[in-house]
């Protein structure tokens, strides 16, 4: 049976990290697009039609983040965002890159490299809060240059916001470039590329309401550009080569617009909802919040307490109609220690043991009521035992 709106009532949704229920206005976008058959690369009516439902989503995404249109290429979603971004060969560049720099809490996509080979790629390491180290930074650009920098601007996982504007300076005064993962933090924050300095910023459009399977790589003005990771055809302007994905790049926009145009109270409304569902949590011996002492998402918690399989609860929390996570959507449904809190110094009893609670546009007073009220249940079974204490950071 189709997860539907009924089935999200009867359950109790925390997982909107992950993927976000599909938006009125995107569902109604990508309808009216199913009704176009003409290929947007065609001159003809029909063509132009289809063409013109791709124009304007790039104008709205473009707008969303300070950018120009025709510096937006649509791609599949952000791991092919972030692939496309991350290559030793750059237009308008005097050399080729021949390093990387990669934070070491980033998404997969980027941890596996990209287009790098695996001897030319660097960890940046990141403090106990969560936060990158921009001292170690600034050393290994110092040693490496030029030098291709990526940095997600909010964790997946945290919800830290990392200090992306201030790494740029130190990126481009030793003349590298800076790639910003921006797909967890988009419609959530403020997102500017011009106030971030970067020069490639990755978004996505199901974790804002859009479908799966389309995305977008929107390049600062007047900088540099990746050469293609698909080639064959002139679509995208060189940067994407394939008929374009017009439903789902119209659901994209529609859906961009619409968080958008809400982006404010929903911030303001979902985070005193993660205030609630922390001050319950926290009412649990050892329980620790990771990154509480540092900006974060306004919809993100990863909560965990010593003892506690990450496993075994969200199975419990799911028997209980509540959808919550361990960390990362990416590893094909296994459920494995985070490489996040392995950066961030943590060891094994706290790295499996992490849940992550995340809050959307749909959570209510009774979602987080709920949740609380089934830790509560569940938490005496699931940490029979632990007797350990830990200060939050």
């Amino acid at each position: 049976m189709p997860y539907s709106r009924n089935h999200m009532q009867e359950r109790t949704y925390l997982d909107w990290n992950a993927t976000t229920p599909l938006r009125r206005e995107a569902r109604e976008a990508m309808a009216a697009a199913w009704d176009l058959f003409g290929n947007p690369s065609s001159v003809h009516a029909e063509g132009r039609r289809a063409r013109g439902l791709i124009e304007d989503a790039r104008i709205i995404v473009a707008e969303a983040v300070g950018g120009e249109p025709r510096n937006v290429i649509f791609t599949s979603g952000g791991t092919e965002a972030n692939t496309l971004a991350l290559t030793p060969v750059i237009r308008k560049q005097k050399h080729d890159i021949d390093n990387i720099i990669v934070s070491s809490i980033e998404h997969a996509s980027v941890l596996a490299g990209a287009r790098f080979p695996p001897d030319r790629m660097t960890r940046l390491p990141v403090d106990r809060s969560g936060l990158i180290d921009l001292d170690a930074l600034r050393a290994m650009l110092a040693r490496q240059p030029p030098t291709l920098v990526s940095i997600m601007l909010a964790n997946n996982e945290t919800g830290a916001i990392q200090p992306v504007a201030e790494a740029a300076g130190l990126v481009h005064e030793a003349g590298g470039l800076l790639h910003v993962d921006a797909v967890q933090a988009f419609g959530k924050i403020h997102i500017d590329i011009n106030e971030l300095n970067a020069d490639f910023v990755s978004l996505s459009a199901h974790k804002v309401g859009g479908p799966k399977g389309a995305g977008a790589l929107v390049l600062a003005e007047n900088r540099s550009h990746p050469t293609a990771l698909i080639r064959g055809g002139g679509q995208e302007r060189g940067g994407r080569a394939g008929t374009e994905n017009v439903p789902g790049i119209a659901g994209f926009g529609a859906a961009v617009r619409a968080a958008e145009a809400d982006r404010a109270i929903d911030t303001a409304r979902i985070k005193s909802l993660r205030d609630r569902l922390e001050d319950g949590l926290r009412q649990t011996r050892g329980g620790v919040i990771f990154s509480q002492k540092v900006a974060r998402l306004p919809n993100t918690t990863l909560f965990g307490v010593p003892t506690l399989k990450a496993e075994t609860a969200v199975v419990r929390f799911d028997l209980e109609g509540v959808a919550v996570s361990s960390g990362s959507a990416c590893s094909s449904g296994k459920v494995q220690a985070s490489h996040v809190l392995a950066a961030m110094g943590y060891g094994p009893e706290m790295t499996r043991s992490a849940i992550r609670f995340s809050l959307g546009w749909e959570t209510t007073d009774a979602d987080v009521d709920r949740a609380i009220k089934t830790w509560r249940k569940l938490s005496g079974a699931l940490l029979r035992g632990n007797e350990t204490g830990l200060e939050p950071f």
